[in-house]
């Protein structure tokens, strides 16, 4: 490996445990906790202790450094995670009946919802559980916790327009102190008191379960805080790539995670009143402070890691047909990956501070914490099996055995979690709700239109005669006309000749499409297909994490044409929608999806073309 490899592979590990590792780093500061809160039931004594300690170390082993970090980020998308990008992966095998696929569709579409509740609650849980630290400094602060924790939330969303790299470049350096604090806070704890590392034997979680019965199955959905930050690790892995992620993993995050769980569990069994916050009380009080201000540091990082992750989620949504334009922002001419959506940035800060008011402590969040996430495994754990049996060509045997230890693991976990729907679960629920209902109405509404505009306009090869029919003047310049359809006639067209009487001498169409893969190589972009000497047809392909630069790649199409690209004019169709019964959308979901179309960026700022090279044209479609 040469030098300058070596170099960019550790600013790589440092910035992704600042990005990928924030969220599952700050777990210690409420994780261990949670598990013995009261409505537990669970007596505060060593063996609970070990179990749960026994419980928090396997979890760790067997759903990150295996699950995720083994075999999960094997699912590379040409580079791109998220459940979006294996869904389209698993769509890849060919000779797929409809059924599957629609299901395989469905399943990334749920998961996918499903992260939008984490990513708004977990830059609330973290930055509140930080604060809160204040408490145990001193009760005066007691009264100012939500304030603080809203400025915060409200500064960590200002900065997200910097884009990944940048922040990430800052906040790794943080992480890397955070980690090594965790690390040295558990190593002074258990040096006290090394007989808790016999925790590790997984008798002592089976000896839990067998004396507390439904208590330890309820107090799973605590031990499973200390993984949600799995699905986030996956989704970014575009920003990073798998080899840094697991390097930093295995050297950094799970020997740091691993020594402070056990030093708050030896410090609750040398002294059982700290429970009320084991985390800070494993602070030396002149380092009470500092510590404070390093921890809400390293949650407001903790938060990039989901945000990151819906902003990437959002933009697969966008580019795969399942999400209406929103304003995307390529923040780094490297990596593709690393973007910002101002709009969706506004709604998750919103969705954020309503949380930090509505549950006012981290305790309370806690509880609508985890079901989403452990949701989501579920799904991750079915599409990587149906990915394992038909691409990686593993053996029946190995399938079921990888489903049989997984999902078991998956769905005690959601057991867990669901129990505490009406304490606060519901909210991500509702949340995957209404984002998958969106992505459904958009995709089903913007199927029908394309359904009903083949029907209603002309095939390309009756162009000449609409032309002989319209009588239309030809005036002197280069036309082209975007289109989603390949082979038909764009409405913006026999709408210009029906009004306007005018056609262009050179006339070109354009389709940009997307491809269910997350970039297309340079020489498979650009389709040319000549109609004839005045028409032609181009196609360009793009992946899913590409920019749809338009006149980038228009500029390619003219130089082989020989046409002059600062002569051309773009002509786009724009609709406007009036709901009716029969379109095949309910009324409501009709008008939903009006709804969603005025309110979509505009064709050409998405596509960036130059709004003084542009003509609209409208029309009005039944739906």
């Amino acid at each position: 490996m040469s030098a300058q490899h070596q170099s960019k592979l550790k600013a790589l590990c440092l910035a992704s445990l600042g990005i990928v590792y924030g969220d599952i780093g700050t777990s210690p500061l409420y994780a261990f906790r949670e598990c013995f809160m009261e409505e537990h039931g669970l007596a505060l004594n060593t063996a609970n202790v070990y179990g749960v300690l026994s419980l928090i170390f396997w979890a760790l082993i067997c759903v990150i450094s295996v699950k995720y970090i083994v075999f999960i980020l094997q699912a590379d998308n040409k580079g791109e995670g998220g459940e979006l990008a294996l869904s389209a992966l698993c769509l890849q095998v060919p000779s797929q009946n409809l059924k599957v696929r629609n299901a395989l569709i469905a399943l990334g579409l749920v998961g996918a919802s499903l992260l939008y509740g984490d990513g708004m609650i977990t830059p609330a849980i973290s930055v509140l559980s930080a604060v809160e630290g204040l408490k145990v400094a001193t009760p005066f602060f007691e009264p100012y916790i939500i304030p603080i924790t809203i400025v915060i939330l409200i500064g960590l969303f200002s900065i997200q327009k910097g884009g990944t790299a940048k922040i990430g470049k800052i906040f790794g350096p943080i992480m890397v102190v955070w980690f090594s604090t965790l690390g040295l806070l558990g190593l002074f704890s258990v040096v006290k008191n090394p007989q808790v590392f016999e925790a590790i034997n997984p008798r002592y979680a089976i000896e839990y379960f067998a004396n507390n019965g439904m208590s330890a199955f309820l107090s799973l959905g605590a031990v499973f805080l200390v993984v949600t930050g799995g699905e986030a690790l996956y989704a970014d892995m575009g920003h990073f790539g798998k080899k840094p992620i697991r390097i930093t993993w295995i050297t950094v995050a799970l020997p740091c995670l691993a020594l402070n769980y056990f030093g708050q569990g030896a410090l609750l069994i040398a002294n059982p009143e700290a429970i009320s916050n084991p985390f800070y009380e494993l602070i030396p009080k002149l380092l009470l402070y500092p510590l404070i201000v390093l921890a809400t540091m390293a949650t407001v990082i903790a938060s990039q890691a989901v945000i990151s992750g819906v902003f990437s989620i959002t933009t697969q949504a966008i580019q795969l047909g399942f999400s209406p334009r929103f304003r995307v922002v390529h923040t780094s001419e490297d990596e593709a990956g690393q973007v910002y959506l101002p709009q969706i940035n506004f709604i998750l800060m919103i969705a954020t501070i309503f949380l930090v008011i509505m549950f006012k402590s981290s305790g309370a969040l806690a509880a609508a914490y985890g079901i989403a996430v452990s949701m989501t495994m579920i799904i991750t754990t079915i599409l990587i099996a149906y990915l394992a049996r038909t691409q990686w060509k593993w053996p029946t045997l190995g399938v079921c055995a990888f489903v049989g230890f997984f999902l078991p693991i998956d769905l005690a976990f959601f057991g867990a979690n669901a129990a505490k729907f009406f304490d606060g679960g519901w909210f991500p629920v509702v949340v995957a709700i209404v984002v998958f209902t969106l992505l459904t109405t958009w995709r089903t509404g913007r199927r029908l239109i394309g359904v009903l505009i083949r029907k209603k306009h002309p095939h390309a090869q009756d162009l000449e005669q609409l032309i002989d029919e319209a009588k239309a003047l030809k005036v002197d310049g280069t036309a082209v006309y975007l289109t989603s359809n390949s082979d038909g006639l764009p409405p913006a067209l026999t709408n210009n000749l029906k009004f306007n009487k005018v056609i262009h001498k050179r006339i070109l169409f354009l389709t940009l499409t997307t491809e269910r893969v997350p970039h297309v190589a340079s020489k498979d972009r650009i389709e040319i297909i000549r109609d004839n000497e005045n028409f032609d047809r181009a196609i360009i392909r793009i992946g899913f994490m590409q920019n749809p630069n338009i006149p980038y790649y228009l500029k390619k199409i003219c130089q082989s044409l020989e046409i002059d690209y600062e002569s051309v004019i773009y002509y786009i169709g724009r609709e406007t929608l009036i709901p009716k019964k029969d379109f095949g959308l309910s009324l409501w979901r009709g008008m939903l999806f009006s709804f969603m179309t005025r309110n979509a960026q505009r064709a050409t700022t998405y596509y960036q073309i130059p709004h003084s090279k542009v003509v609209e044209i409208g029309m009005q479609i039944e739906i």
